[in-house]
């Protein structure tokens, strides 16, 4: 059974998703909050497998919420609001999210969202998130910080996490290498176990926070 959290400042809204999720086989919604602090407390309390999170709530936003969930525990963390704002959706993924959904998001996109993260897959695909970053950084002055673990990792791990930065498949990045999709399987599990990343997301940013990948690079 998947156990859920529900956190939003609208009681509608948050009964509405609390009640497509329940009915489902094999999802149970186990508490629900009304703005972030309480979020973090019932997620600490009850140690769900998801967290559904509004961005805009009171006393703790969902992002600062989301950042605090993911840095503690290991409940996925999924975003909800009312904007799709690039600059929501990145700030959402860097602080640990594995995705992000429109609150008029189809009843089977909202279950379907939760077995996904739970399977430990990200909403946002890598090359989305690239274009995504690539958006929202050219913005921004950059800060870069080549440290961020990349010591830890081999040569070819590097390597590898360049091409996930690129937004490439494991199909692509075997190619590309030279090598076979077993092999950038095992490489891939080493960049996000080393890194302490919890997904291909993840990574795609970190290659951009490390300077390995550069907006329009």
């Amino acid at each position: 059974m998947i156990r859920v959290v529900v956190a939003d400042d609208q009681e509608l809204v948050r009964a509405g998703f609390s009640m497509i999720l329940d009915v489902q086989d094999d999802i149970e919604v186990v508490g629900e909050a009304g703005d972030g602090a309480a979020a973090l407390a019932a997620v600490r309390e009850l140690e769900p497998d998801v967290a559904l999170l509004d961005i805009r709530m009171p006393l703790m936003d969902g992002i600062e919420a989301a950042r605090r969930i993911c840095a503690e525990s290991d409940t996925r963390v999924v975003m909800l609001t009312t904007f799709d704002s690039d600059e929501y959706v990145f700030d959402a993924l860097r602080a640990g999210a594995s995705g992000f959904l429109l609150k008029d998001v189809r009843r089977d996109d909202l279950t379907h969202a939760v077995r996904v993260v739970v399977a430990g897959q990200s909403l946002l695909a890598p090359a989305v998130t690239r274009r995504l970053i690539d958006d929202v950084l050219r913005g921004r002055p950059r800060h870069r910080d080549p440290g961020l673990g990349l010591d830890r990792l081999t040569d070819r791990e590097r390597e590898t996490l360049v091409l996930l930065g690129r937004g490439l498949s494991n199909a692509e990045i075997a190619r590309d290498m030279m090598v076979s999709e077993h092999t950038v399987k095992t490489h891939v599990s080493n960049v996000l176990t080393k890194l302490g990343l919890r997904d291909r997301v993840q990574a795609v940013i970190r290659a951009y926070e490390s300077g390995l990948i550069v907006p329009g690079g």
